[in-house]
């Protein structure tokens, strides 16, 4: 499983392409087009559209980047997005990454080249917003975007490099903007924590756009506990950059238990922590035909919640869309704190916090999940106290408990 995981950000080990199948591509589904010429396109992407049937204009878009080893085609059929789309009136833009500009096809965003303003493959999405635009008649003040792994981190560049463009976004497994300058720095970024500070991680999106004064994005940020190809410690670092860059505190203002075992953590309206316990690496996908399902499962669309629906809320694309605008769940949601608070405090063996789902284990050797601190030996002998500080993030805490 850690092998296959790994295939869904980067394309840093050649191990990858051994073990994960390059889902077929072309030709995509029939109702999703491809638009052969958008403009500029320095990064050489494909850009392809789902677009509902008589759409009117002043609509808003949101551009969906796929994963490593994935495609458009892929996104459209397993993310929810395209029935949304229907439901709530939008259009949905797909870019796609080829082979040629990286093995495993994942969008570049550790590369200067491609992922800041007016170059490479951010400068070809930014194209593709406004060719959606031009021939929709868009809205451009309801322009969103939205990605997984890879998707998900260069979802966190565009923010950066063009917050002029982008109302919001949301980042399904992803890492802060320019966390990763190089491949070498990707895979550090993926698995530790950088020991950054908020306002260190806001000078980094800051610097992306100098002299920009905001409105910033709003930003909707989804994690996995148990993810071990982007490790939880990359939702919380998100959290602090996108925080710290709306000027807002990285204390919640509410938390709701959601389905799926999510627990949401808001701040200020501004950002949304999104954090799935037991969940690997991935878009969490609800399929049915419930009011907050959507989605469908497949290679890193894994059952649970549909974070397309809760993302799409949190842009606000169920407003104004000339149909009933859909409430918030209520019989499965409440606001209260988490089972287990932040700041809750538990000794036990290494192996009984693994099994617990505080910890986990690779050779032999234990780990704290979130901080992925190094605890010894796998066993019932060693002990520690780990203490967890947001949902799904613990760190040692000897001595503490």
């Amino acid at each position: 499983m850690r092998k296959l995981a790994f295939a869904g950000l980067a394309a840093i080990t050649a191990a990858v392409l051994t073990t994960v199948g390059v889902a077929a591509a072309d030709p995509p589904p029939s109702s999703l087009v491809q638009i052969s010429s958008f403009g500029a396109n320095p990064g050489a992407l494909a850009m392809y559209t789902y677009t509902p049937a008589g759409l009117e204009t002043g609509r808003p878009v949101v551009v969906a980047l796929h994963g490593c080893t994935q495609s458009a085609a892929d996104y459209y059929a397993h993310s929810g997005w395209p029935e949304l789309a229907d439901r709530w009136r939008f259009e949905v833009v797909f870019p796609q990454q080829s082979t040629a500009n990286n093995s495993s096809k994942c969008f570049n965003w550790f590369s200067t080249a491609d992922d800041t303003r007016g170059n490479g493959e951010a400068a070809s999405v930014k194209s593709m917003v406004d060719k959606a635009v031009g021939d929709h008649g868009s809205d451009r003040s309801r322009v969103f975007v939205t990605g997984l792994s890879a998707g998900g981190a260069m979802t966190a560049d565009l923010l950066a490099a063009y917050p002029d463009v982008f109302a919001a976004g949301g980042i399904d497994s992803g890492l802060p903007a320019q966390c990763a300058t190089s491949i070498v720095e990707a895979t550090n970024c993926q698995q530790n924590d950088q020991h950054l500070t908020p306002a260190q991680w806001a000078a980094k999106v800051k610097a992306q756009y100098p002299g920009y004064g905001g409105p910033w994005p709003r930003v909707a940020i989804w994690q996995g506990t148990a993810d071990y190809t982007v490790y939880p410690v990359n939702g919380t670092e998100l959290r602090d950059q996108w925080t710290a860059v709306n000027g807002v505190s990285q204390t919640p203002t509410s938390t709701q238990s959601l389905p799926g075992g999510t627990t949401l953590t808001s701040y200020a309206d501004r950002v949304q922590l999104y954090s799935i316990a037991g969940m690997g690496h991935g878009t969490a996908v609800d399929p049915g035909t419930g009011t907050t399902q959507c989605g469908s499962t497949g290679a890193y669309f894994l059952a649970g919640i549909c974070s397309s629906y809760y993302t799409g809320v949190f842009f606000g694309l169920d407003k104004g869309s000339g149909t009933t605008t859909t409430p918030p769940p209520t019989s499965t949601t409440t606001t209260s704190t988490t089972t287990t608070p932040a700041g809750t405090c538990v000794s036990a063996s290494n192996y009984a916090h693994t099994q617990a789902g505080r910890a986990h284990q690779s050779g032999g050797q234990t780990y704290a999940n979130g901080s992925n601190q190094a605890m010894g030996l796998w066993n019932t002998f060693t002990v520690h106290a780990l203490r967890e500080t947001s949902p799904g993030y613990w760190v040692l805490a000897d001595g503490q408990c």
